[in-house]
């Protein structure tokens, strides 16, 4: 009998899961299992920034993501099963109780999950990944990934010209196979334990993304709601005059959380966006969510394409001024205490809620990179332990990409705070709002 594991990584769903699919077809057996060690759970960044660890917002949501992906696998007549540790030192001792080495997931091309990946090569797993996060494959490309332009906007056009195909999403598995035979004496974690031992977390009024109230909350079934009421509303059409908005639940998708963890595949989202404009006709609001949908693809073939490149400080260039960082001058940004009103603002919005807007998170990376003159990976790294819908390619492209170190051909973004606030904030009605935490 073929006995084999799924690793859950960044794909926390079963809707449109081709890893997932690939896995129950070539299964007599089968154990779905979640790291809490993982990369993908816990966060990894320098210790050169100081002790930083995954804010309870973000822990908060993996949770509520796992527990409601277990709920949805024991419907199938399965379940998950979540393990501490790195996924090197639990999985193959795993494998090893089951008598396989078969280990099927998604693909991620950072450097903390390759790194996880060869690890288990190096155990003896044989490990069969799928890429599946993008919005377009890579082989539907109408170039090479090496290839890729270097500029977002070239590598837009050409999929435009090409008139490139994106992937239709894959439903939701009728049955799993059974799970394999217990495996005694192995420690599991109690998901329900876990979350009381994260300790009560009070509902802030002010979050624009409320994931303790239920319809925010992590997971696979709020994320599907969520969209069902997203495209049922009138909010759609206004998403390119409404999404530089700073604070609410309505002024942007509001999408990023449950696309982060991959309780929400990309390729769903997009096929609802087309059933949207089938009803009402094209409009200027799901056209530009289509495009912000393509930077998240752009980001991660770039990935691809350069690889750990990206997770350095020069990034993509060949010579960069010296590094100035002041490990003072950053604990005090991240804790909103600059002279500077509307970076406070939003840094204390993200200390209380784990979320900021898009806006800001452009306008508080330029102040510590260009103003303050702090590496860009210090902050990469505190967005990354923080945010409630951190991803790992859009975080590391969006600031290579302020920071002038990837493949934006103006060499960087500086904004004036002064008149982000004015143009953004002007009755300062924001700034009020997050005076204090």
């Amino acid at each position: 009998m073929s006995t084999t594991l799924y690793w859950f990584r960044n794909d926390l769903r079963l809707h449109d899961n081709p890893a997932l699919a690939q896995a129950i077809a070539q299964s007599d057996t089968l154990l779905p299992v979640y790291c809490l060690g993982s990369a993908s759970a816990m966060h990894n960044g320098d210790p050169r920034w100081g002790a930083m660890q995954a804010s309870q917002h973000r822990q908060r949501v993996l949770l509520d993501s796992l527990i409601d992906l277990d709920a949805q696998l024991r419907a199938l007549g399965s379940a998950l099963t979540v393990v501490p540790g790195p996924p090197a030192d639990i999985l193959p001792k795993l494998g090893a109780a089951l008598d396989t080495r078969v280990l099927h997931c998604e693909t991620i091309v950072a450097s903390h999950e390759q790194e996880e990946v060869r690890q288990l090569g190096l155990a003896g797993m044989a490990v069969s990944s799928t890429w599946q996060s993008s919005l377009y494959a890579p082989e539907a490309l109408p170039f090479d990934v090496s290839d890729l332009p270097p500029v977002y906007a070239r590598f837009r056009q050409l999929l435009a010209k090409a008139h490139t195909q994106q992937a239709a999403p894959l439903s939701v598995p009728a049955q799993l196979p059974p799970l394999p035979k217990a495996v005694h004496g192995y420690a599991t974690v109690n998901l329900a334990q876990q979350l009381q031992h994260l300790g009560t977390l009070a509902p802030e009024p002010r979050a624009s993304v409320p994931y303790l109230e239920g319809a925010f909350a992590g997971g696979e079934r709020a994320a599907l709601a969520h969209l069902a009421r997203y495209f049922a509303s009138d909010l759609p059409p206004n998403y390119k005059a409404t999404r530089n908005g700073l604070t609410g639940t309505a002024f942007s998708s509001k999408c990023s959380m449950w696309l982060a963890s991959g309780a929400l595949s990309v390729r769903q989202l997009a096929a609802e966006i087309d059933r949207f404009d089938a009803r009402v006709g094209p409009n200027e609001g799901t056209e530009w969510l289509r495009l912000e949908l393509l930077w998240r693809d752009y980001f991660r073939f770039l990935h691809l394409q350069h690889g750990a490149k990206l997770f350095r400080y020069r990034g993509l260039r060949d010579k960069v001024a010296p590094l100035h960082h002041d490990p003072a001058q950053f604990t005090l940004w991240s804790l909103g205490r600059t002279p500077e009103p509307l970076v406070n603002a939003a840094m204390r919005e993200l200390l209380a809620t784990g979320y900021m807007s898009n806006r800001l998170r452009q306008v508080v990376a330029s102040y510590l990179i260009h103003e303050l003159r702090g590496d860009w990976r210090a902050g990469a790294a505190w967005f990354e332990a923080q945010l409630i819908d951190y991803d790992v390619y859009n975080n590391q492209g969006n600031w290579l990409y302020i920071a002038g170190m990837g493949t934006d051909p103006r060499g960087g973004r500086r904004f004036n705070v002064q008149k982000q606030a004015h143009d953004y904030d002007p009755d300062q009605s924001y700034q009020r709002l997050w005076q204090q935490v």
